[in-house]
């Protein structure tokens, strides 16, 4: 039996010329970009490969962007590897999700393709009639990030909450402006670091509310099916287990923090012992070897990469 799980990257890790190294040497990453820009009517691709970046860094855009450059390089993985075939589980950070839930067989490109756009569009929207920020904290226990917030969210009277549990000591926070600047300044006096994101968008908090009805619309009209391969979702770090459950899944994660640390623990727990990370940058791969030492880790982001598997 499989050991391994493969895990997908969220936004942030987008970068000016991801995917583009694979797209040259392998038909099916050159395929999975052609197929995305026909499906958005526009090249996509030619944004991954060239940006500008500032226009491959808006939500709208890198969502889409960073699912067709982790399928692409899943699906080089399956033509050149053997290991995919059979992996243990799968998980994906936050929009990384989308990606997992493609590669279980559990949802279509295609339609992977246009729920990412329309919940980048839809995130930008909100994050345009409640603008917010923010900000990792560092060197805190992650009970005590959430008492703190709780007491920055009760004195400064405006929302902010856990957006990301990522690894022991590092927890991401979210919300309104002055409420996050209050949460850190109180992290600050309990000896945590704090380090602001360079966001607009309070991404998995409550200020993401106002997109959640029209998203579960477009997730009520997208056929899912369950899972081939046990996906742990972030908002219970449980695997998803019915097309019913994952379309719930979907839009509570839009307010509901994305639970990493407990679902790389529970893959643990199911057997996982290798995690590969799948997609642009190697951030997962760094949380993961945070959250337990003994993992053996790899990351597929180049062509470079394949022979170290």
């Amino acid at each position: 039996m499989s050991q391994t799980a493969y895990v997908f990257p969220g936004q942030g890790s987008q970068t000016v010329g991801m995917g583009q190294a694979l797209a040259q040497r392998f038909a099916a990453a050159r395929d999975t970009f052609a197929e995305v820009d026909a499906i958005l009517d526009f090249a996509l691709s030619r944004l991954c490969f060239a940006g500008p970046a500032n226009t491959l860094t808006e939500t709208q855009n890198a969502q889409p962007a960073i699912l067709a450059t982790s399928i692409a390089a899943w699906r080089v993985l399956q033509a050149e590897c053997q290991g995919p075939a059979s992996p243990c589980c799968l998980a994906g950070h936050s929009l990384g999700e989308y990606s997992a839930l493609v590669a279980a067989g559990a949802l279509s490109f295609a339609d992977a393709v246009r729920l990412t756009r329309w919940r980048g569009e839809l995130m930008a929207k909100a994050g345009a009639l409640n603008p917010g920020s923010m900000a990792a904290i560092l060197k805190l226990a992650d009970d005590e990030v959430a008492a703190i917030c709780l007491d920055a969210a009760a004195t400064s009277g405006a929302p902010v909450q856990v957006a990301n549990f990522n690894s022991p000591g590092q927890v991401v926070i979210s919300g309104a402006p002055a409420a996050v600047a209050a949460a850190g300044e109180k992290a600050k006096e309990h000896g945590g670091r704090v380090m602001p994101l360079a966001v607009s968008v309070a991404a998995h908090s409550a200020l993401m509310a106002p997109a959640v009805a029209e998203f579960a619309a477009h997730l009520a009209a997208i056929e899912f099916v369950t899972p081939a391969v046990p996906v742990y979702g972030n908002v219970q770090a449980q695997p998803l287990v019915s097309p019913e459950e994952i379309r719930g899944e979907l839009a509570a994660q839009l307010t509901s923090p994305v639970l990493w640390t407990q679902s790389v623990q529970k893959m643990v727990h199911a057997g996982a012992t290798s995690f590969v990370e799948v997609g642009p940058g190697n951030v997962l791969v760094g949380l993961i070897r945070r959250i337990d030492s003994s993992l053996h880790t790899a990351n597929v982001a180049e062509p470079a990469d394949l022979a170290k598997l």
